[in-house]
């Protein structure tokens, strides 16, 4: 689905293919090669190397992909359930959301409300007594569009919301197109591909997106009794 996406920016900017396979996927970070985008990183060159031969170019990139170092998860400190949290620096701390659920039920069904409040509680509680410089809470992912996302959070945090430009290189974005045991949509996936084929332009590509990619970020102090409310 990317290489289609990437293959379609291609032919509707004009740049090279090779480029819009560095700008509008994912796939650097996949191939394991960090956040630097580097187009003469030898790895990536190697990727593209063997593109220009491939007479199955997404096959190709499936098969190198399988070759590549397993990406490494962002530096968590610690992980509650379906949260986790990380250093963001200036005295911040980054969310993270992944599906723990060990029965098969969706982890943001009203059912687990309770399960996903208690998870944040904990997390919060352990960053106060371990943590007691962070001052303030950031996150970046497509989630933030949903109710049954936002209704986790104070109404302060999800309120500060805004769509973050150019995020094709991040999961934060392409993440909407995985259910929730980490598998393809194949019924977003056919309808973002007959979409993408209709556009001519870079602004209506960029809006084939069901959902936006969100930052968030609010002061700590919001989420003081938030959860011990509930």
């Amino acid at each position: 689905m990317q290489w289609r996406f990437a293959e379609r920016v291609a032919a509707v900017s004009g740049m090279p293919l090779e480029r819009a396979l560095l700008d509008y996927t994912n796939f650097y970070i996949r191939f394991g090669l960090g956040r630097e985008f580097d187009p003469k990183d030898a790895v990536w060159q190697m990727y593209i190397d063997g593109l220009r031969n491939a007479l199955e170019p997404a096959e190709w990139t499936w098969r190198f992909y399988l070759t590549c170092e397993p990406v490494p998860p962002p530096s968590l400190l610690a992980t509650f359930g379906c949260f986790s949290f990380s250093d963001a620096g200036d005295d911040s701390i980054r969310l993270h959301f992944a599906n723990a659920e060990s029965i098969d039920c969706s982890p943001l069904s009203h059912e687990r409300v309770g399960a996903r409040r208690a998870e944040l509680r904990a997390l919060f509680d352990h960053v106060r007594q371990t943590r007691p410089a962070m001052q303030r809470v950031l996150g970046t992912s497509w989630l933030y569009n949903l109710p049954a996302y936002r209704r986790l959070f104070p109404a302060a945090y999800v309120e500060t919301a805004r769509e973050l430009a150019s995020r094709f290189q991040n999961m934060p974005l392409w993440g909407q197109f995985l259910d929730r045991h980490g598998n393809v949509r194949a019924d977003m996936q056919t309808w973002f591909l007959e979409r993408i084929a209709r556009q001519a332009g870079m602004a209506d590509l960029k809006q084939c997106f069901p959902f936006r990619a969100l930052a968030v970020d609010a002061p700590m102090a919001v989420f003081d009794g938030f959860y011990h409310a509930r």
